[in-house]
């Protein structure tokens, strides 16, 4: 276990990867994901005072005779609205993954931006079966781990996207690094 530790130490873990920014804190390599750009952060909010707008303006028509038909078309218009605030909203959370190696365990978190609603799950490292480096369109890539915990279905989790072609050299070398970090087979040295 110590080794391992070494060759990190000896072999320095870049500083972004992807849409990650990956850091080695003392036993534990920590990669969490960037915040996304302002316009989509603002986007939901955005979405809600429009309905908060067409919510106004139906309750007014509504006061109004033959209103009625244009006041349900604003009020249907705001729960849409609504509805694609919460869309958007859910698209915001970001990710987060931690290796502690002294209890050999990875740590998938998905950070959400409402309170309490952050999930968290905890892999033991023999539970890991592969880390897949995915394409995806663009092209992009990005590195996923499968595990299985306890005589459940094989479940996946993102631990990095958006990785660009150019960084193919650096996300290869990441890849590298999990695989030995989980003892998988057919990773070659960390180092090497």
């Amino acid at each position: 276990m110590a080794s391992f530790e070494d060759a990190l130490l000896d072999n320095r873990v870049p500083a972004l990867l992807g849409d990650v920014r990956l850091r080695y804190d003392g036993g534990r390599l920590v990669g969490e994901s960037l915040p996304p750009p302002w316009d989509r952060r603002i986007l939901p909010g955005l979405c809600v005072g429009v309905a908060l707008g067409c919510t106004v303006g139906a309750a007014v028509l509504v006061g109004l005779e033959g209103g009625t038909l244009p006041a349900a078309a604003l009020a249907l218009a705001a729960a849409g609205l609504v509805g694609l605030a919460l869309r958007l909203e859910s698209r915001l959370g970001r990710r987060r993954f931690v290796l502690h190696f002294r209890s050999e365990s990875l740590r998938v978190e998905h950070l959400a931006w409402t309170p309490g609603a952050t999930r968290a799950e905890l892999v033991p490292f023999d539970a890991v079966k592969a880390v897949h480096m995915v394409e995806r369109p663009g092209p992009r890539y990005a590195l996923v781990v499968e595990y299985a915990l306890e005589d459940e279905a094989p479940r996946r989790a993102v631990l990095v996207e958006g990785v660009r072609p150019a960084e193919g050299e650096t996300l290869h070398r990441v890849w590298r690094m999990l695989s030995n970090a989980f003892g998988l087979r057919g990773a070659g040295l960390a180092g090497g």
